[in-house]
């Protein structure tokens, strides 16, 4: 799993290494300005600031019980990056990969353009899907903009990377999205306490990576049931609904 979480960290799923910033206290800290976080949130602003750009796109609280998740390391529970900080953010997150490794996903970071980010994690009301391994879950989301292209060779190469590590399982499949969106899940026979499902996605010019989270057994319907929620928020010219 550690190798997974490097690879997607760097690539796609910065969430994956945001999330688990505060729990290592030899981490560097990142200290970006915070104009577009809502660690603070006082209601009302929040929802002004989510009715706008990226933010807008992502799935709001209390739509079918989902409540704030725990905060993005010093990002709060949502935020959102400029550019440039979202390219600086995903480049940090590949300081434990070799360095030869490293310089080569670096570039095509800076070939991505990547033009916006925004974040929000989430905790789920019991009994979503209805399945029996329902429960509470955490579940994080990154929205990144970047050039169409780009968009598609992030998810493919992500994928690629999973199919070719061939230790994760198939996760369940998008109803709606079926070739937009792909999820994996962990070996079954890990002695791993906590379940965790990977999904990565993309709508026109827009990156969708989800990670779940929860004691096992994951309820990887109810997630599947939310990244769908997610991306039909999202128009083809990565707009909201």
């Amino acid at each position: 799993m550690a190798l997974a979480g490097a690879v997607v960290a760097g690539v796609g799923f910065t969430v994956v290494t945001v999330r688990d910033a505060d729990r290592d206290p030899g981490a560097p800290i990142w200290k970006f300005p915070k104009a577009g976080s809502a660690g603070d949130d006082k209601g009302g602003e929040h929802a002004a600031a989510s009715a706008r750009g990226l933010g807008g796109m992502l799935v709001p609280y209390d739509v079918d019980g989902w409540t704030r998740g725990p905060d993005l390391g010093e990002y709060g529970f949502d935020a959102e990056l400029t550019g440039a900080q979202a390219a600086a953010l995903r480049k940090e997150s590949l300081r434990d990969l070799p360095r030869t490794q490293r310089k080569r996903l670096e570039k095509e970071i800076d070939k991505q353009h990547i033009k916006g980010m925004a974040m929000r994690s989430y905790l789920s009301a019991e009994g979503r899907s209805g399945s029996e391994n329902e429960g509470t879950y955490e579940v994080s989301v990154v929205l990144a903009q970047m050039d169409r292209a780009a968009v598609r060779d992030v998810v493919t190469f992500q994928n690629d990377v999973f199919d070719a590590l061939d230790v994760f399982r198939e996760g369940p499949r998008i109803k709606g999205h079926e070739k937009d969106a792909k999820c994996f899940l962990p070996p079954k026979d890990t002695e791993e306490e906590l379940d965790t499902m990977f999904c990565s996605a993309h709508i026109g010019n827009v990156l969708v990576t989800v990670t779940a989270d929860a004691a096992k057994p994951l309820d990887t319907q109810g997630v599947a049931a939310f990244v769908r929620e997610q991306l039909d928020r999202i128009s083809e010219p990565g707009e909201a609904v």
